[in-house]
Parts: C-alpha cells; structure tokens; sequence
C-alpha cells in the first residue's frame, strides 16, 4: 500500500524533516501540531500571545489563545489532505503543564468538539521542541 506525503504553506513549517501529514489507505496520519502560525520560522516569534523578556523567559503567555491556533493549523492539514474536522477520529494530545492547562483545554475542546467527538488521550511532557505549551497528534479518515 503506498503512502503519500503531504504538506502546506496554510500551516506552520516543520521543524524537522517530516510531512504535516501521510495518507495510507483511507487514513490520515498527521504529524505533530503545534501553535505556531504559518509562515513563523521555528523560534517563538510565531507562537500566539508568548512574549519572551531578553533571558528567554515567559513576559506573556496566552494558552487560550495556542489551543485555538492549534486547532486551526490541524483544521488547515485536514483541508489541505482532502479530509476536514469532522473526520478525525483520534487525537493525542501533549500538554507540557497539565496542572495549569487541562481544564481550559477541556473547556475549548469542548466547545470544538460538539458533534464530532473523536478518541483523545491527553499526556503531560516536559517540554515541546519549540517554546509552546501544547501539540496534537491526529488521525482522520480521508
């Protein structure tokens, strides 16, 4: 079964060597999301409402507004593949502060996902490869 690679410039780069996403079959396979608005390089100059003082420390951080570019940078792959939102059928979600950032991520969650209600496990990591606070990982039918 091939397999095709797909990329967009309706989203942020990767920040490695990898596709936003992979076709197989009737599946798509989407790599890791995170917030950072498209045409952003790989620093945090793209990353919604995070400001940096001169010693790389948060001076502002908005995690409301990171989940609702995360979501719109998934919903722009989606599109781009041939899917659309309401054929995902698994997201993972990587929250690097899950003491602070859950229950406002249920609360938007909720609010985008009131029709279609896919599988979701939500983990906590110690830290994403860029300064954001949150990434997904999804899987959608085609």
């Amino acid at each position: 079964m091939s397999s095709d690679r797909i990329n967009t410039s309706r989203a942020p780069k990767p920040v490695g060597l990898y596709p936003h996403a992979r076709k197989v079959g009737n599946l798509l396979f989407l790599s890791g999301v995170g917030p950072r608005v498209a045409g952003s390089d790989t620093n945090d100059s793209g990353v919604p409402g995070l400001e940096l003082d001169h010693n790389g420390n948060f001076a502002a951080f908005d995690f409301e507004a990171q989940v609702h570019s995360v979501f719109q940078n998934v919903k722009e792959i989606l599109e781009a593949s041939g899917s659309s939102w309401d054929k995902l059928i698994d997201v993972t979600v990587f929250l690097v502060d899950m003491r602070r950032d859950f229950k406002t991520f249920n609360r938007i969650y909720a609010e985008y996902f009131k029709d279609n209600q896919p599988c979701r496990t939500t983990v906590e990591i110690n830290r994403l490869p860029t300064p954001i606070a949150i990434e997904l990982k999804c899987i959608a039918e085609v």
